[in-house]
């Protein structure tokens, strides 16, 4: 989260990444977009460059929460399998693109999708040469970009 977030330049101290059933997915469609079939992510902001005070907590003063992210793991599952992609890649992609709405991208129209897509590319390219790089280092554990 951290990566794509800072390699979109933006900064956040907090936001929240759920990986959820299709129940609960279907359940938050159906609330927050009138819909109740399953989707592959839902992104719920906060608002923009929101900053929240805590009058009785010093370390939480000016805290930007981002919002949250949540991804149907059952779908990208389902997805990749069907794709013959790797259903790891399948899931970050769907956080990049809840990452992505939550920064202000959209896919609503023609020109909005074909930004969100090119964004959704450079990312993935982004933390596959992150991960490359990084296997080369003593201790890594592999798929550290997220």
């Amino acid at each position: 989260m951290k990566e794509v977030v800072a390699f979109e330049g933006k900064q956040y101290d907090e936001v929240g990444i759920h990986l959820v059933e299709p129940a609960e997915i279907s359940q938050l469609h159906a609330k927050f977009f009138d819909d109740s079939s399953v989707t592959d992510c839902i992104s719920l902001p906060v608002s923009n460059n929101f900053k929240f005070e805590f009058d009785s907590f010093d370390t939480l003063e000016n805290t930007a929460l981002l919002g949250d992210v949540f991804v149907c793991t059952q779908v990208a599952v389902d997805y990749a399998l069907k794709h013959q992609k790797d259903p790891y890649e399948e899931v970050t992609l769907y956080v990049i693109h809840g990452l992505l709405h939550l920064m202000g991208y959209d896919d609503i129209d023609k020109e909005e999708r074909a930004a969100m897509r090119a964004a959704e590319r450079r990312h993935m390219q982004h933390l596959k040469r992150r991960d490359v790089k990084d296997k080369g280092r003593k201790g890594h554990k592999g798929h550290k970009g997220l």
